[in-house]
């Protein structure tokens, strides 16, 4: 089956990463575009494991989507499965729980959120792994397909942060007082539950869409 958006979403998540990725290489905390807890001197090091081990999880991720990797070439398609749950999703989600609960610039809705995308995005992933270990494969695609909106939900964060501010800012004087950061800090933490739970809807939608054959509408009540 044709996939026509995988070279665009491809594109897309190149684009991300060389804007996202640059800052950290350095390992400095001054370049860091996150806000650091002082009180933390480990929290700058476990944002930079949750970054990189994420990028390794993006880019296998786009890789495991591709119809022509998993039809031709089944063994690095499993192999780059690897990579993405042990050298990707394993790391960058254990890592992220601690990196969301110490998250500076959200509330504690933000902190929740991030939480647990972290927590679903490897929870998720450990079932469409142990499916592909016993041979499931069926379930192992559907529950795949979750773990990828998860891990695609970071590129559309931003996205959804720059609608909330625009859809936000008519009511900045009678919501927020004036108060420009309070109406970001609003657009950021809705922005973070928002981006995965919209992408895990998608996921749902295309799983039950898959699952329905072409040409079959569910039955409907006779007037």
């Amino acid at each position: 089956m044709k996939r026509p958006w995988i070279g665009p979403l491809a594109f897309v998540v190149l684009v991300f990463l060389a804007f996202s990725l640059p800052p950290y290489l350095s390992f400095t905390p001054d370049n860091s575009r996150l806000p650091l807890d002082p009180r933390y001197p480990w929290h700058f090091p476990l944002l930079v494991g949750h970054i990189l081990f994420g990028t390794v999880a993006l880019i296998a991720c786009s890789m495991q989507i591709w119809p022509w990797l998993r039809q031709k070439r089944p063994a690095l398609h499993r192999w780059t499965g690897r990579v993405y749950v042990l050298g990707g999703v394993l790391p960058a989600g254990i890592l992220g729980i601690f990196v969301g609960a110490l998250a500076v610039t959200p509330g504690f809705s933000g902190k929740a959120g991030n939480v647990t995308l972290a927590i679903v995005w490897l929870f998720v992933t450990y079932r469409g792994f142990r499916a592909a270990r016993a041979a499931r494969y069926a379930e192992h695609r559907r529950w795949m397909i979750r773990s990828f909106a998860l891990c695609t939900s970071i590129v559309v964060n931003r996205l959804w942060t720059v609608l909330l501010i625009v859809a936000l800012s008519p009511m900045l004087d009678s919501q927020f007082g004036g108060d420009q950061d309070a109406l970001i800090k609003q657009a950021v933490e809705a922005g973070i539950w928002l981006s995965w739970i919209v992408n895990l809807l998608i996921a749902e939608w295309w799983i039950e869409r898959a699952r329905t054959p072409k040409g079959r509408r569910p039955a409907l009540a006779q007037a």
